[in-house]
This record gives C-alpha cells, structure tokens and sequence, in this order.
C-alpha cells in the first residue's frame, strides 16, 4: 500500500464520500473476489455508491461484515495465530449503542469465547463511526484486565499497566476490589449518547487459571493466576472506508504472552527475581543466565496450569509451525502474509522456532485490526487499593 493509500484509511472518518467510496470499492470488490457465490459486483458497487452519495457512508451485509472481521484477522500483521482465522465467529451487534446493552454483550461475548475453557476465537462488532456521529467505545485495552494500585510509597499493587484505567474507575465510582494483585478491573463504557459508566464483571464470565509447576510445590503458594481469554477492546476495525471503534476480538492465549511477558517484565507483574531465589539460583550476576533459567520455569507452570484446567493454550513451538502452515496455505491461495518480525518471532526461544529464520513483508493490508487514539483512562490521580493506605 502507498503513504497515500495508507493516509487514505488512517484519514477515513474525516475524509469525504470519495474517499469513502474509494475504499468501498476496494473491498466490495475483494469480497466478490473471494466469495463467487455472492455473484457480480457491479450491482453492490452502484448500491454503495449511491448510499455514500446521499448518507456519506454505507452499511455492510451481514455476509460483507463477517467476511471483512475474518479477513482483518487474516490482515493482522502482529498476530501469529492467523492460520484460525476462517472460524472466527462474527457477533453482529451494530444496533447496540448503549452502555448496558454493550456491558450485557461484552458479558456474553465472554461467556461464548470462554466456552468452558475450550476457547474460541471471536469478534462482537458494535455500532460504526457516522458523519458528524461518533461511535461507543470501551476504554478498557483489553475486556479483563487486573487492577494496579499505586501505594503511598510509589510501588504498585497489581498490574502496572493498569494504573490508569484504575484511576478512571475509581474517580467514576468503583470502589475497587479486595486489594489483592489479582482484582479483576470494571468496564467502562462510553455509550454512544451517554457518559461513560463502569460495569463489575461477572465471575461467571471471567475464567481465571491459578499457576502452579508440574514439579515445585511452592510454586502454587505464590498466588499467581491469570485469566483465559486474552479480548483485545482498544483497537479498531476498519472494513472498506467504515470503522467499528468497538470491536472486541479474541483467540487464545500463547503461553509466553503470560510467562514471558504479562507476569515476566520489569515494568509488569516481574516475577523472575522471586522465582529464581526460589530455585537458589545465583542472581548475583547475569551470566549466570538466572533470568532465562526462572523464565523458562514460569512459561513451563503456564502452560502446565492451562492444560490442567482445561484451557485451551499453545506453546510457542507449536504455534511457530502453525504460522509457516497458514503461508504456505496463503500462497497457494495467490495471497502474501503480512508480518511484523518482532511480534511474531516469541520472546522465549525465538531462535529456536522457524518463524526466527525469515523476512516478513510488513505491509498492512486492509480489512485490519489497527491501533486508535486511546480512550481516556486517565482522568485522575493513581488509585489506591480500596480501604488501604500502604
């Protein structure tokens, strides 16, 4: 795609209907490309164009939308589980706009995705962006996340990436959780004609798996669980000159997005320090490669507590060949695969995995998932646990 192409579709809410239509085509005419039976595009080219011309936008078919949700997951150039991407289910709920409608949906959403633990991979479009009307957003990155509470000492209690967004919880009424590192974070919506407003989880809709190691019995006593279903809620997804703010979207996890990352980072839950005096490694120097050993222990009780529970994850071995299945099966279809080397290569191992040993073409391709202007989650000062002053 050219810089011009790109601005194109970054600059689609405040561009014209030409440029709109412009995209429209593009994808009107990828989707009769690729699904024959739905006929000539002449026709849904002349209907599109005269609904830009008197609305400046247009509505999707049912079919166009799923069709546009499943290739932006194929289009996803930092996903490396793409090879899925055609059993991705499609939750049409363009007429929601309200924050309780959105709120029992996102419940459901999760209720369907977790599916028992066997998860499945799935989107729930909400209303799109119109002329002059903005669209409901999430403020919440991903639908489940911990609470991180600063404490009067600057430390965090949770998550740290969550500072913020627990901020804005509390300064709109939450009164926060337990106070444990593990509090699962609100909803806040931002309906499309209302304030925004939290809305408590159920624990019927969020499956969490406490961690534990096939072989160390302290390892259970640290206390450490994660949830299963990883549902990204702060990226867009644009189809054909129409973008959906809203749309959360799932698959599932790898284990290192866990192990090597949301419980291994300096500015996360940084748990290699710990591990690895529990395992009398000599953490005095680094070349005593303590920091791999632990981080190797930590992805192995991940992906051991998963299986355990029944959840459905992949070790990044396996999901390395996968990714060099789906391209080959891309090739075959006449289509490149985008990627981006640094998010699919995994942060454990990478030389070790085939993903390692290759050039990617970087080019985003659209229909896509693609990041947008954060909400604003930080709208006051750090929060606090609840009824605590550390």
């Amino acid at each position: 795609m050219s810089p011009e192409e790109e601005r194109c579709h970054s600059d689609t809410a405040s561009a014209g209907p030409e440029a709109v239509r412009a995209l429209a085509e593009e994808f009107v005419t990828l989707y009769h490309r690729e699904r024959p039976e739905a006929g000539s595009a002449d026709r849904r080219l002349a209907e599109v164009a005269a609904e830009i011309s008197r609305t400046g936008t247009y509505t999707h078919t049912a079919q166009e939308l799923d069709f546009g949700a499943k290739v932006a997951w194929r289009n996803s150039i930092r996903c490396i589980g793409r090879l899925y991407w055609q059993s991705l289910i499609v939750r049409d709920r363009r007429k929601v706009d309200s924050a309780d409608q959105i709120s029992r949906e996102i419940v459901r959403h999760l209720c369907q995705a977790t599916n028992g633990g066997r998860i499945r991979p799935c989107v729930t479009v909400f209303a799109p962006e119109l002329p002059r009307r903005p669209a409901p957003r999430i403020w919440n990155d991903q639908l489940v996340r911990y609470a991180g509470y600063t404490r009067s000492d600057g430390s965090i209690l949770g998550d740290p990436v969550s500072v913020d967004i627990t901020a804005a919880a509390q300064n709109l009424g939450w009164p926060g959780g337990p106070g444990t590192p593990f509090d699962v974070l609100p909803l806040i919506v931002h309906g499309r004609d209302d304030k925004p407003r939290w809305f408590d989880l159920p624990d019927s809709a969020v499956l969490q798996v406490p961690i534990e190691h096939p072989e160390y019995e302290w390892f259970a006593r640290l206390g450490v669980r994660w949830y299963a279903v990883p549902v990204i809620s702060g990226m867009r997804l644009e189809i054909g000159g129409v973008r959906y703010p809203l749309a959360p979207f799932n698959g599932w996890y790898m284990g290192t997005e866990i192990g090597a990352r949301n419980l291994a980072d300096t500015d996360r839950y940084n748990l290699l320090p710990d591990i690895a005096r529990r395992l009398g490694l000599d953490t005095s120097h680094d070349r005593s490669l303590w920091k791999d050993r632990a981080l190797v222990e930590l992805n192995l009780a991940v992906l051991h507590s998963f299986e355990k529970a029944g959840v459905t994850i992949s070790d990044h071995h396996t999901e390395s060949r996968h990714f060099l299945t789906h391209i080959a099966r891309e090739e075959r279809a006449g289509r490149t695969v985008g990627a981006d080397w640094s998010w699919i290569v995994p942060p454990v191992s990478g030389a070790a995995t085939p993903v390692f040993h290759r050039y990617y073409d970087t080019e985003q391709r659209y229909p896509a998932f693609v990041d947008q202007p954060k909400a604003p989650a930080d709208s006051g000062p750090a929060a606090r646990p609840p009824g605590r002053d550390f």
